[in-house]
């Protein structure tokens, strides 16, 4: 939820505070740059220390950096805007890595369950732009402290599912015995990385402007591009479902590649296609860039079966992290030329990311 609601704010940021495209785009930077750093480094700590205290403290730091964004002279300085916006970027780094560390153990290594697990997070990502625009846009940026709420209740279930993993764990022993084996294949995951960044860039530059994209292509008034940004994030919840169903028929590398060809022609006609039209394209550019979500990070699990919090800390992180360090260069692009233009680019990073998942196989281990 709150890494969705950091792209969802930045029209109100427009609004309020006049920032240029650029500017604007310097926050999902803030949000995205620390996160992107600090988000291998967390994993490579849960490889050697289990820290299932990692989940409340990081939801609640990814909730807090959010809610102060409107408060006191915070709202009225870029750089103290820069700063919680980054809190709440290191909180999405620390939780990422130790999450699907105890997803996978309490799922015994099944990437259907790990789908299932994804699509928690997409539900956040697609119910967060009416929850910024049902709070902001009545109380103004002055109201984010509610932004607040989902942390609270977030962190509480978080105690509640390592709770929950403890005692099964103490009953049976099967989830807690539960680790892959095998020899790391670096070169395999580092190709597959090199995929995920360019799904990144594609949909941390649409989730920061397509909602004003939607307005400029479809016109009408501020809902336009907040239901724009809505299909963008809730075609996660029938991609990340369909990418578990259909990789235990096709197998996971099999779908992977067939997603990323797709989303080219997706991501053409949200950039090209006028008028109402522009929501079809962002649903299969959703669906397209969903599919594959959960399938990266077993397939990174098993590619590194010895280092399970960095796959999982530079594949689920990567997803909603690395992109934002492009988003700038998008903003400066719009400022000069057009918001079209500058979007263009995107369109070759899907055949981008094909090419490079061509040369991956699938992992014997750990395939359910």
């Amino acid at each position: 939820m709150y890494q969705g609601a950091v792209a969802a704010l930045i029209p109100f940021f427009i609004a309020e505070h006049a920032y240029s495209y650029a500017a604007a785009s310097g926050i999902v930077l803030a949000a995205s740059l620390l996160s992107s750093v600090a988000q291998p480094l967390f994993g490579a700590l849960t490889d050697r220390w289990a820290m299932p205290w990692l989940l409340p403290v990081s939801t609640l730091a990814g909730g807090a950096g959010v809610a102060l964004v409107g408060v006191g002279g915070v709202g009225g300085s870029y750089p103290l805007t820069l700063a919680v916006i980054a809190l709440s970027g290191v909180g999405v780094a620390a939780y990422h890595p130790e999450s699907a560390r105890i997803a996978r153990l309490a799922s015994r290594g099944s990437h259907s369950a790990m789908g299932w697990f994804s699509l928690g997070g997409n539900l956040g990502f697609a119910t967060a732009p009416l929850l910024v625009s049902a709070v902001v846009a009545t109380g103004g940026l002055r109201a984010s402290p509610l932004l607040v709420v989902p942390a609270l209740a977030g962190a509480a279930l978080c105690v509640a599912a390592v709770r929950s993993l403890r005692t099964s764990a103490a009953a049976d022993g099967s989830a807690a015995a539960y680790r892959p084996d095998g020899a790391d294949d670096w070169r395999a995951f580092l190709l597959m990385s090199g995929a995920v960044v360019c799904r990144s860039v594609v949909f941390v530059g649409l989730s920061t402007f397509v909602s004003l994209y939607a307005r400029e292509r479809v016109g009408g008034p501020a809902f336009v591009g907040t239901a724009a940004l809505f299909t963008l994030y809730a075609g996660g919840a029938f991609g990340t479902v369909a990418g578990g169903r259909l990789a235990h028929r096709f197998g996971r590398v099999a779908v992977v590649r067939w997603s990323y060809a797709l989303t080219v022609p997706a991501v053409a006609g949200v950039v090209l296609v006028p008028g109402p039209p522009l929501f079809v394209c962002v649903a299969l550019t959703s669906a397209g860039l969903y599919v594959p979500f959960s399938l990266h990070v077993t397939l990174g699990q098993d590619y590194l079966p010895r280092r399970v919090g960095t796959a999982s800390g530079v594949t689920l992180g990567l997803t909603v992290s690395v992109g934002g360090l492009a988003s700038p260069l998008i903003g400066a692009a719009a400022d000069a030329t057009s918001l079209q233009l500058a979007l263009t680019p995107l369109i070759a990073l899907p055949a981008a990311g094909w090419l490079l998942v061509r040369k991956l196989y699938e992992p014997g281990q750990g395939v359910r």
